[in-house]
């Protein structure tokens, strides 16, 4: 299997005014305030934007049932007049319909998939099958991310700079570093996501950057077990580096005596300095407020001296 070093990334063009971008729900069902809050956000940026057919539909704790989700996704990237495709929500749900993207059309005529926490799977898929890079951020809804974020979105789809990310000693994994230098295609994003593609289509990682961002459920475990199992498939050989965003809600296994003093910080570092491999935390990166949005899928550098991630666009 071909390493990320020796593979082309397919970029898209960057979005100009005038442009029509699909809202997709591959998840969970967003609110229909949101929804409007992000389109009025995008067509202030000189956009035209589209809500797909089964945004609002709900199925169980899912956006509709699964063919109508991924006929939504599919819709988008077959339409020649849409230029990126924005995931409205994350949550659960996309894991199940990765199979039946149409990859073959975004080879044709790539374009910018944007979303995060549960669209990872759709990042991972995306990267695997056709090599598209995409977008780890949020909906533009500024109601919830900020205008800085909901900027940082316009910036990463219209622009075509570099995205340069600072370490921030506040978040929980900045105390994980292993120094050093290292540079690679970036790939991640949620951390549970990754886990369970491993063996349903978790690429080859040798020669990547490798983003991690998780929020806390069952607590230390989860991400002890999630990391446990990458190194045991071998998933980790071969990277080049990792970049760690946020770990939230971990703070208060501090308190749990059960823990044996220990906390996130301390179970990363137990599973990913034995790598051996520069390791960069403290990126404000991840299900916190004001998120980044960050390039998947091209060239990123981390420098843990300097303290940043810095990645090449993923439109041209």
């Amino acid at each position: 299997m071909d390493s990320f070093g020796s593979l082309q990334s397919l970029r898209s063009p960057r979005l100009r005014s005038g442009d029509r971008v699909r809202i997709v729900a591959p998840a969970c069902p967003p609110s229909r305030e949101g929804v409007a809050r992000g389109v009025e956000l995008l067509t202030s940026w000189g956009l035209r934007a589209e809500v797909g057919e089964h945004v609002f539909d709900q199925w169980g704790y899912m956006a509709g049932r699964d063919e109508d989700r991924v006929c939504d996704l599919n819709s988008a990237f077959r339409d020649p007049g849409v230029r990126a495709v924005l995931a409205a929500m994350g949550g659960k749900g996309t894991y199940r319909i990765v199979d039946d993207l149409d990859t073959d059309a975004l080879r044709r005529d790539p374009k910018p998939v944007v979303g995060f926490s549960d669209i990872t799977h759709l990042h991972i898929a995306l990267w695997a099958r056709c090599r598209l890079s995409c977008l780890h951020g949020p909906f533009p809804d500024d109601s919830w991310c900020g205008p800085a974020s909901a900027d940082a979105v316009r910036r990463a789809l219209m622009t075509t700079a570099p995205v340069t990310i600072h370490r921030d000693t506040s978040q929980a994994s900045a105390a994980v570093t292993v120094e050093g230098t290292a540079t690679g295609v970036l790939v991640g994003g949620n951390l549970d996501a990754i886990r369970t593609e491993a063996g349903a289509g978790l690429p080859n990682l040798k020669g990547a950057i490798l983003f991690l961002e998780h929020q806390r459920g069952t607590g230390l475990g989860e991400a002890d077990r999630a990391l446990t199992q990458l190194t045991r498939t071998g998933a980790l050989d071969g990277l080049h580096g990792v970049a760690l965003g946020q770990f939230i809600g971990f703070d208060q296994d501090a308190d749990d005596p059960t823990l044996g003093g220990w906390g996130i910080a301390d179970v990363l570092r137990d599973r990913l300095t034995r790598l051996g491999v520069p390791v960069l935390g403290g990126l404000p990166a991840g299900h916190g407020p004001h998120p980044p949005t960050i390039p998947l899928g091209t060239e990123a550098t981390i420098d843990t001296a300097a303290g940043t991630l810095t990645v090449q666009p993923a439109v041209t």
